[in-house]
């Protein structure tokens, strides 16, 4: 009897296969993930050529430590993990580059300790975790992610774009659960103010209004 073809079978079959040798199998699972996996390390480092260099690590890291694998998580959530340690090594061994970051456009002012009012009223209702799912938002999407702060940018590609939940993103990052809910709020709402400055109606720009003293 010939064996399934690769491309009819589950992630969970595959890597039950290529835990016994069978390296079409594990070929199949590359296939199947390599461009999510890509994506995400694309996200991460904000570089084409280290996120090439950590989707080839992650699959040559899966392929070596296959057999320790236990499958409690699906296939994809291990790949995520190994994705994101590479990517995040590659991140620290960084040193003195000019970052970018979208915390002025949601931290207190220093003199009234008030969050800034959104300088535009947008046209669109939904969130950012809504609008990575839109081909036509996803680049405006993934240019806003450019400008958030590391911390949040990772929070957020895990929880909102990657899907995994609070403890496991928690745990990836070596973070708090709280941590990681307070960061994902930062996030959201930087987004947030980020898309409505680009979708909002430039009509409808809500100007400052002077302070009167009696």
């Amino acid at each position: 009897m010939s064996n399934p073809n690769p491309q009819t079978l589950t992630d969970a079959q595959l890597v039950q296969q290529a835990k016994q040798g069978d390296l079409d199998a594990f070929e199949e699972l590359a296939n199947r993930h390599e461009r999510r996996i890509y994506t995400l390390a694309r996200r991460i480092t904000q570089n084409e050529h280290d996120a090439q260099d950590v989707t080839q690590q992650t699959f040559l890291s899966a392929l070596e430590h296959l057999a320790d694998f236990r499958e409690e998580a699906s296939f994809a959530t291990w790949l995520d993990r190994i994705a994101t340690h590479a990517a995040l090594k590659i991140l620290r061994k960084r040193k003195g580059l000019d970052t970018v970051s979208l915390d002025q456009a949601t931290d207190p002012d220093p003199d009234t300790g008030e969050i800034p009012h959104p300088e535009y009223i947008a046209d669109w209702r939904a969130d950012p975790e809504e609008l990575v799912h839109r081909n036509e938002i996803r680049q405006l999407l993934d240019q806003a992610l450019a400008q958030l702060d590391e911390k949040y940018r990772l929070v957020f590609l895990l929880r909102d774009v990657e899907g995994l939940s609070v403890r496991e993103t928690a745990e990836l990052l070596g973070l708090s659960e709280t941590n990681v809910k307070v960061r994902l709020l930062r996030a959201r709402l930087q987004l947030r103010e980020h898309l409505t400055r680009v979708l909002g109606d430039p009509a409808r720009r809500l100007e400052p209004h002077p302070h009167h003293h009696p």
